[in-house]
């Protein structure tokens, strides 16, 4: 059984990032890169994407750019048939949307749910089918939210799509286990990224502050903090962790 820090090696493997253009996804397809991977970065914003795989290939690494929307099935087919033996997926892929219950269109309801929910279903979908062909384990991660958790004003959309990932994380872990790949999610507590910098400076400022007092740590998360938590989900030191949520939230929430 790995006991060693090779266990955090990802040399030999293939995996597929979206989101990769920036935040979570961008810090997370630089640090498997570094750890060996071969990482294919998917994402629809071509120009963030390019930036992604530059910074990769600069430190060594292997990048592939795949520019695709999420919602496109056949087009996360194709960069997962690129990509030949996948070993690793991560679905990063995610907006955000603020409405009240009353105030929800069906049109914002839609569009989340495409994007944060459907994408991660088809990028599971596509990953799963490709590993299972392999013969060899494979490792698929899923991008939840402190979020469902505890309810919070204005996120219905956002929450109810981050808690059907959560069920799709566990019932995948159920039936793809068999077949030597393990599925889990990471659920990140408030983290300083693009998305969540679309305040004005101002409310910024207030918001992290107020991170800053929920936490025992005293901070917000960086994309860094949870692009850690992806390699520890990919690599084979959680080689005995499936259906699980690990939660990199700074201790704001604590459930059971």
């Amino acid at each position: 059984m790995p006991t060693s820090i090779a266990s955090y090696d990802l040399t030999g493997r293939t995996a597929l990032i979206t989101g990769a253009a920036g935040g979570i996804g961008r810090a997370t397809a630089v640090l498997l890169a570094g750890a060996g991977a071969a990482v294919h970065c998917a994402d629809r914003d071509e120009r963030g994407l390019a930036e992604t795989a530059a910074l990769i290939d600069d430190k060594g690494g292997r990048a592939v750019a795949h520019p695709l929307d999420v919602t496109d099935r056949g087009a996360l087919r194709a960069a997962v048939r690129a990509a030949g033996h996948l070993d690793i997926a991560a679905a990063i892929a995610g907006i955000m949307h603020t409405s009240t219950v009353l105030d929800t269109l069906d049109e914002d309801l839609d569009r989340v749910l495409d994007i944060n929910f459907k994408g991660v279903l088809y990028t599971c979908q596509e990953s799963a089918r490709a590993m299972i062909g392999n013969g060899r384990p494979g490792s698929i991660i899923t991008m939840a939210s402190g979020a469902v958790d505890a309810a919070q004003p204005g996120l219905l959309c956002y929450s109810a799509a981050k808690a059907a990932v959560v069920q799709l994380t566990k019932t995948l872990a159920t039936e793809a286990g068999p077949h030597g790949i393990r599925v889990n999610a990471v659920a990140p507590g408030w983290i300083r990224t693009p998305m969540t910098g679309r305040h004005s400076p101002e409310v910024q400022q207030q918001t992290e502050a107020a991170m800053v007092r929920m936490s025992p740590l005293r901070r917000v998360g960086e994309p860094e903090d949870i692009a850690q938590a992806v390699l520890y989900l990919a690599s084979d030191a959680s080689s005995f962790m499936t259906g699980q949520i690990l939660r990199p939230n700074g201790g704001v929430a604590m459930p059971w």
